[in-house]
C-alpha cells in the first residue's frame, strides 16, 4: 500500500472540520477541538454522535478522577460543546457538562537584575535579541515569532503586531535600546544569509520559516539554567516582567493594558499584586503606632 495515501476522514469528522473552517478557527483551535472529540470517542468506545447526556456526565467525572487539570478539563468541554452544539445541533446533550473554576495563581516575576542575567546568558544573538524584544515590548511568544522585518517602524518607534491574540492588530512600543539590538541582529543575519528581504525577523533554520515558539521556549529554559535562575521561567515570564516593571515605574495601568493588548482592565490589574516596589512604598498601619 502506498504510504503517501492520505488517511480516510469520516464524514462526521469532516463535517466538524468544515464547521470550524467556516468560522475561521485557527489551526491550533481546530486541532484541540478534534483531539477533545477523539478522546471522548475513545472513552465511549463507539461513535461520539451516539452519546447521551449521562455518557458526557460520566466522561467529565472520568476526567476529574484521572487528575485532569482545570485548564485541560475546560478545553475538553469547549471542544465537545462545539461538536454537539454546532456539528450535531444537539446542544441539550451538554446539559450536565459544566466548566470548572480555574484557580488564579500569581505569575512568576523576575527582578530587573535577573532579566539582565537571563538575556545575557542566551546562547546566540538571535535568541538573545528575541528575548530582549519579548521583555522590551511585552509581546507573547507567538507574536514575537510572527514578526517580519517590515513590522519595524523606526520613524514612529513602534512594532506592528498583526493578528495577535483575539485576531487583533495593535502596535507595541519600540525603545531606542531595542531598536539598536534589532539593527545589530539584522546586520549579522543578513551577512550570514539567514534573513530574507521582507522575511521573518527571527527565521528558523530554513529562512522561509519562522522560529517556532517551542524553539524559543527551549532557548529561554537553557538561558535560565545558564544564568542559575531557579524560578519557573517561560517566554510568558518576560511578558509578566514587562508589565510589572512598568507598573513599578508608575506607568498608568491603562497604558499597560493597551501595550499588552488586554481586553479587560481586570486582567492587567493582576500585576498590582506582584509589583513589589509598590508594596514597599506602602506604610504599614503598625508603623504609624510608632512614628519616629
Amino acid at each position: 500500500m502506498d504510504s503517501s495515501t492520505p488517511p480516510v476522514i469520516s464524514p462526521l469528522r469532516q463535517r466538524m472540520i468544515d464547521d470550524m473552517r467556516m468560522r475561521k478557527f485557527t489551526a491550533k483551535t481546530q486541532s484541540g477541538y478534534l483531539r477533545a472529540v477523539k478522546r471522548f470517542a475513545g472513552f465511549l468506545g463507539r461513535s461520539p454522535d451516539t452519546a447521551t447526556v449521562e455518557d458526557l456526565r460520566w466522561y467529565q467525572l472520568h476526567l476529574v478522577d484521572t487528575g485532569t487539570s482545570p485548564i485541560s478539563l475546560n478545553a475538553a468541554i469547549a471542544g465537545l460543546k462545539f461538536f454537539f452544539d454546532v456539528t450535531l445541533d444537539r446542544a441539550e446533550l451538554m446539559a450536565k457538562m459544566q466548566p470548572v473554576r480555574v484557580p488564579q495563581r500569581l505569575p512568576v516575576v523576575l527582578s530587573r537584575e535577573e532579566v539582565g542575567r537571563l538575556i545575557a546568558a542566551s546562547g546566540n544573538l538571535k535568541h538573545q535579541t528575541a528575548l530582549s524584544l519579548a521583555y522590551g515590548t511585552g509581546l507573547r511568544a507567538s507574536e514575537v515569532v510572527a514578526l517580519k522585518v517590515c513590522d519595524i517602524d523606526s520613524q514612529r518607534m513602534t512594532l506592528r503586531v498583526e493578528q495577535g491574540k483575539g485576531r487583533k492588530d495593535r502596535y507595541a512600543m519600540l525603545s531606542p535600546v531595542l531598536l539598536e539590538r534589532l539593527r545589530v541582529w539584522w546586520r549579522v543575519a543578513r551577512a550570514q544569509g539567514k534573513m530574507l528581504d521582507g522575511g521573518w525577523l527571527f527565521p528558523g533554520l530554513n529562512p522561509i520559516e519562522s522560529l517556532s515558539t517551542r524553539q524559543l521556549n527551549r532557548a529561554i529554559h537553557a538561558a535560565a539554567a545558564e544564568a542559575k535562575i531557579d524560578k519557573r521561567v517561560s517566554m510568558h515570564t518576560l511578558r509578566h516582567c514587562f508589565a510589572t516593571h512598568l507598573l513599578e515605574q508608575k506607568v498608568d495601568i491603562r497604558v499597560i493594558q493597551v501595550l499588552l493588548g488586554h481586553k479587560q482592565l481586570d486582567t492587567t490589574a493582576l500585576y498590582t499584586q506582584v509589583a513589589t516596589d509598590i508594596l514597599r512604598e506602602v506604610v504599614s498601619p503598625l508603623e504609624m503606632l510608632h512614628p519616629e
